[in-house]
């Protein structure tokens, strides 16, 4: 039976998107603020995950050997460095988050079985590598406040409330909801982006965030007047409207997480498809509760 395990590590670093072919306008007019002189820093936490058949000490592998080679193959070297100029590789392309995630699974890929590196460059912003050439993704995190009623109009309060419980009540609750949104895409072999991120962030906050925050969903969201704006319904209508303008910046919506309540949230995985919600029958198949 195969087995996947996970070991944290955390550096810290900085690094400076700038490409010396550019002038100082195309640098900034890429990298925006990252293009600053002398860079800036980050509190960087990697998470490595490894795969493998358990041995007869109950193993896939000795974590103190996951610790060692870690720590000589990426933090020992990585930890208060300059990014651009500790590795090779950060010379021929720029030491992006997605980047760094590929550049770090090339160093412990010969010593480790590898399945996945997940690195946060802060707790709203982390990308994912698998080993997949020059694809990876990248998550950004952002949050709304907004209210909401479950009811089918339908249906009487009684019946509302048989299914929907508290949540039918007539004048409606509210929620802070947590939004992931990851996208997957090729890094570029120059700019190490696999997306502009700045592109990205005005995407989610002028079709998503300033429309939905502060509102009463049913009310003030045309689409939620004849949908009930469950988690799940809420997630799917989020995929729906920004996959296209992902599509136009170049790469592709991968995934869709709502974060409802600290016991509640729902994932909407989009590349198999982004059902639309008149010919979805049973909508909890593209969800994970």
């Amino acid at each position: 039976m195969k087995c996947i395990i996970n070991r944290r590590a955390k550096f810290s670093a900085s690094h400076r998107y700038w490409l010396p072919e550019l002038d100082e306008p195309e640098n900034q007019r890429l990298f925006g603020l990252c293009s600053r002189f002398p860079g800036h820093g980050h509190n960087y936490e990697l998470y490595v995950s490894l795969e493998g058949e358990l041995d007869k000490y109950g193993m896939v592998e000795n974590l103190s050997t996951v610790k060692k080679v870690i720590k000589e193959e990426v933090t020992s070297q990585l930890d208060y460095a300059y990014l651009n100029d500790v590795w090779s590789e950060f010379q021929e392309t720029l030491p992006t988050t997605e980047n760094i995630a590929r550049i770090i699974w090339q160093k412990l890929a010969p010593r480790l079985s590898l399945v996945k590196i997940k690195l946060y460059e802060h707790p709203e912003l982390w990308a994912e590598y698998q080993g997949k050439d020059m694809e990876a993704s990248l998550t950004v995190k952002t949050h709304f406040s907004a209210a909401h009623r479950l009811a089918l109009p339908e249906l009487s309060l009684q019946e509302n409330t048989e299914i929907y419980g508290k949540c039918a009540r007539v004048n409606g609750h509210g929620h802070n909801y947590h939004l992931e949104v990851t996208v997957v895409g090729n890094i570029d072999s120059r700019t190490g982006m696999l997306i502009d991120l700045g592109a990205l962030q005005q995407v989610i906050d002028d079709r998503v965030v300033e429309p939905f925050d502060h509102t009463f969903l049913n009310k003030d969201i045309p689409y939620f007047a004849e949908v009930v704006p469950t988690a799940e319904n809420i997630a799917l209508y989020i995929a729906q409207i920004l996959r296209s303008p992902i599509v136009e910046l170049g790469a592709e919506l991968d995934k869709i997480k709502l974060i409802e309540s600290p016991n509640n949230s729902c994932e909407i995985y989009c590349r198999q498809s982004v059902v639309d919600h008149s010919q979805a029958q049973t909508p909890e198949a593209a969800i994970a509760v």
